[in-house]
């Protein structure tokens, strides 16, 4: 597990909350997207897409550095 420090983003006109956990994580899974909105009241309530000058406070999680694959052929 590595340590994601937390940090404030500043939305631009346009953005949504999944393509912004995207862009700071890596990645949407294990309940980021979720995580976010938890620790941001409110946030939720400002609709899909955000107008610029949002503050998103991504907080501190837990990344796994390990990969699951499956091996398809041979």
């Amino acid at each position: 597990m590595t340590a994601v420090s937390g940090q404030s983003y500043l939305s631009k006109d346009g953005d949504v909350l999944d393509e912004v956990v995207f862009a700071h994580y890596g990645d949407t899974s294990g309940g980021k997207v979720e995580a976010v909105l938890a620790a941001n009241p409110g946030l939720a309530a400002l609709g899909a897409t955000f107008n610029a000058g949002v503050t998103v406070f991504l907080p501190d999680l837990e990344q796994d550095t390990q990969i699951e694959t499956d091996q398809l052929w041979g």
